[in-house]
């Protein structure tokens, strides 16, 4: 971290955090209250499959208010479909967040398959503006996009949704709402107890 902060300062590029996560039909429960007697009970319906996968990028730089960018794929249960993000998903997302931003990335995520593929290392070399940092084998608590996803299937409580598609616009919903608070990007990563400065060499 300690090198892409100092690469970024020297950049004028911003840091950006990835992470995934999935959401299926069947919602997060959490506790409510009811009447005595009266048990709340919450309909699921048992038609349909599937999933929805999130990529996400949570994006900072000092001086700058924080800024959320993500892409969804919906999981179908269709023979042959792909069952995650291939590596032209994840680029595509970096090509937006590039095109969003106008400036240079340090790329910050972990250790996934698709992530470390001979594939994703040609398509990041071709990207001169692109720096990648991966994060130990297992630490979720350095990546301030985990509070995103905390944040979003809260909001999911105790929703039964109609199928996948209505699914998705629950989804995609809750992160638009998370995408115009800043302040709540702001928390995710001091929640992470790291800062952007960038630290002397020693």
């Amino acid at each position: 971290m300690a090198v892409g902060k100092r690469l970024a300062a020297a950049q004028g590029a911003w840091i950006c955090f990835q992470d995934e996560a999935g959401q299926v039909l069947r919602p997060p429960v959490s506790k409510t209250w009811a009447r005595r007697g009266r048990t709340p009970v919450i309909s699921v319906s048992g038609k349909g499959s599937g999933r929805i996968s999130i990529a996400g990028l949570v994006c900072l730089k000092p001086g700058e208010r924080g800024r959320l960018m993500w892409r969804t794929r919906l999981h179908r249960g269709r023979k042959d479909e792909r069952g995650s993000f291939s590596e032209d998903d994840y680029i595509a997302l970096l090509d937006q967040a590039h095109q969003r931003l106008q400036a240079p990335i340090v790329l910050i995520w972990d250790n996934l398959n698709t992530h470390v593929s001979r594939r994703m290392q040609a398509l990041i070399a071709a990207r001169c503006w692109l720096t990648v940092i991966r994060l130990p084998a297992y630490a979720p608590d350095l990546n301030p996009t985990e509070g995103v996803w905390s944040w979003m299937k809260r909001g999911l409580t105790n929703i039964a949704a109609r199928g996948i598609d209505h699914l998705a616009d629950l989804v995609r919903r809750r992160l638009r709402a998370c995408q115009q608070q800043s302040d709540l990007l702001a928390g995710f990563f001091a929640s992470t107890e790291m800062t952007l400065d960038p630290e002397l060499p020693q």
